[in-house]
């Protein structure tokens, strides 16, 4: 096995909340107005230290998309995922872009979610969104 090689992303930074490897800039947001099954989730333009796994069809809110999970890479945790193709015109601009879970990730802040066992948001913050 190779060596692992994790980059560092300076500012606000979004981690794995199981083992703190940095995954995406605060700068790099571009909505913080996705949903996924455990809450909120945001688009972001671009994120580091995760790995793709298989692409598949979808079929989400806004439609039909290829996508594909993503995990980090120090941990293997499954962090969001990646939009691959959009199969709406008006959904194009998610193409490459990568969604991370709020659930799964922790804030700038150091901030993490909790959800219930039955799905809904119960605690945690998330400072970041004013």
């Amino acid at each position: 096995m190779g060596r692992l090689f994790v980059v560092n992303l300076e500012g606000k930074i979004y981690t794995c909340k199981h083992c703190k490897t940095h995954l995406a800039s605060y700068e790099d947001i571009m909505s913080k107005s996705f949903h996924c099954k455990h809450g909120k989730a945001y688009l972001f333009n671009k994120v580091a230290n995760v790995s793709m796994g298989e692409t598949e069809e979808r079929m989400m809110m806004t439609g039909k998309h290829t996508v594909a999970d993503i995990f980090c890479v120090s941990c293997g945790s499954n962090v969001g995922w990646k939009y691959e193709t959009a199969h709406e015109k008006n959904q194009k601009y998610k193409e490459g872009k990568s969604v991370l879970e709020r659930f799964k990730i922790s804030g700038p802040d150091g901030s993490n979610y909790w959800v219930s066992s039955h799905g809904r948001h119960i605690g945690g913050s998330d400072a970041d969104d004013a």
